[in-house]
């Protein structure tokens, strides 16, 4: 696998904890699944590696060699490398937001498949994620097309947000040694041909992609979702799998949890409401078992659903609730949120940062989850707080349609609360719904342990994982015959 994030040793978000725990579920199944990252300046120095080479490597990039170097990472479940470079990550301290980030991503993806040369080891597949490692199937259809690399390994590239391409001039399609094949043509706009874009590359010359649920893998195929390539998406003769996420069910676990106040578990659900009262404390609010508390932990963005909650605040304040909201993001929504917490004090309380910790007891602690989400291509939030007991209201979009089953009162069967239209009517209408049910204890607690018993690991996905591997395969033999 080729990636640009891995928890825990550098990550934004999603694509980070899909990389950290995928690898391990597929091992379990008899997979041989290593990982390249790149060894960014802001991964703890303290973390133990070991080279995995002897030398530093060359490193094509145009005709001019870089100098690049591979770590093998110690006390990793699976065999996690670092590909090094002084000149694109050492002395960085961020992962993104360079303007040499183009180049950057040349190297680590050139890099990590020298670095396989050098240690004399291919694998049958390279699972490249997201934009930073698109051009991976490009080189690869290319060295084939070319006679070069007539056993090359088949590739496999997940979209895990079509949002992020990785547009880039003509110096970085020189830099990637395209320049001979010269730019492909956009499928929805002229103006944008002339841009080396990552990820259509990688969607054209993969062997197989796929997305990470199987809503999003079909919203995608339409305007409204595919972000300017969907006509790109549409031509893939072999569709777009749609594989949702599971997420690490040993470090989300409740029941183990070391950042909650009191540990519980299905069997035990009377101690969790002692991390609700902890929460209270911690972010100000009044300490009342009975008053509903509502939890949301994101980037406060307005496709994370945030132009949505500023006009629900005073709905939920007046229906006695509480609010709880952790993250960082547009300063519009700093604002809104700071200046709600100064009119609610009693009802809203505010963390503008990032911060796991009291992420996870704000999984552990609220009754109630937003994720009113204008497009989500799978989210974790929904998984985690539904494990931690904490009922799920969401929008109908990509995984939270995929994940949440909306709640019938007349049947008791759901898992949260649903609603469609990208609108704040809408969306209070679905939380006076959980409001309302939770006014019933015996069926709220119903709902918890529903929650709760959903099976979120990653068992089922690094299954259907290795279904897209063996298609990958089958379509590189039939393009090797054809």
């Amino acid at each position: 696998m080729l990636a640009a994030e891995c928890t825990p040793y550098a990550w934004t978000g999603g694509l980070g904890d899909v990389v950290g725990s995928l690898p391990t579920a597929l091992r379990k199944l008899g997979a041989d699944v290593r990982v390249a990252l790149p060894h960014y300046g802001s991964i703890d120095p303290a973390i133990p590696t070991i080279p995995a080479t002897g030398d530093s490597f060359a490193v094509p990039m145009n005709g001019v060699t870089r100098r690049g170097s591979v770590g093998l990472v110690e006390q990793c479940p699976f065999p996690l490398y670092l590909i090094g470079s002084d000149d694109y990550f050492a002395n960085r301290p961020d992962l993104y937001g360079y303007p040499d980030d183009g180049h950057r991503f040349v190297f680590f993806s050139r890099g990590a498949l020298e670095a396989m040369r050098t240690m004399r080891w291919q694998p049958d597949v390279v699972h490249c994620h997201d934009w930073h490692a698109g051009l991976v199937p490009n080189w690869i259809h290319a060295g084939r097309a070319n006679g070069d690399h007539a056993d090359s390994p088949a590739t496999a590239l997940t979209i895990h947000n079509l949002a992020y391409q990785g547009h880039f001039g003509e110096e970085i399609l020189e830099a990637a040694g395209l320049a001979e094949g010269g730019f492909l043509e956009h499928p929805t706009d002229p103006e944008l041909t002339p841009r080396l874009n990552f990820l259509a590359r990688g969607i054209r010359y993969a062997d197989a992609v796929n997305t990470v649920s199987a809503t999003y893998a079909r919203e995608i195929l339409t305007p409204a979702y595919g972000e300017r390539l969907d006509p790109l998406l549409r031509e893939r003769h072999d569709g777009i799998a749609g594989i949702v996420n599971g997420i690490d069910t040993v470090a989300f676990d409740p029941a183990s949890d070391p950042h909650l106040p009191a540990t519980f578990s299905v069997r035990n659900l009377a101690e969790r409401a002692h991390n609700k009262a902890a929460l209270q404390r911690e972010l100000g609010l009044p300490v009342e078992a009975d008053t509903p508390l509502l939890g949301m932990v994101s980037r406060l963005a307005d496709h994370k659903g945030l132009d949505l909650l500023a006009p629900v605040v005073p709905h939920i304040v007046e229906r006695g609730a509480q609010l709880a909201v952790l993250g960082t993001g547009d300063p519009r929504h700093h604002e809104l949120l700071t200046q709600a917490s100064r009119e609610h004090p009693r009802h809203v309380g505010l963390a503008l940062r990032f911060d796991p910790p009291l992420a996870q007891r704000i999984y552990g602690g609220s009754d109630i989850f937003l994720m009113p989400s204008r497009h989500e291509p799978c989210g974790l939030g929904q998984l985690i707080a539904m494990r931690y007991g904490s009922i799920p209201v969401v929008r109908a979009t990509g995984g939270l349609a995929d994940t949440v089953e909306d709640f019938d009162a007349r049947t008791g069967v759901g898992t949260g609360f649903v609603f469609h239209r990208y609108d704040p009517i809408d969306f209070f209408g679905a939380i006076a719904r959980a409001l309302e049910t939770y006014r019933y204890p015996d069926a709220w607690w119903a709902l918890m342990r529903r929650g709760m018993s959903r099976d979120s690991s990653w068992d089922a996905a690094a299954r259907t994982y290795l279904e897209l591997y063996g298609q990958a395969l089958e379509s590189r033999r039939t393009a090797r015959i054809s």
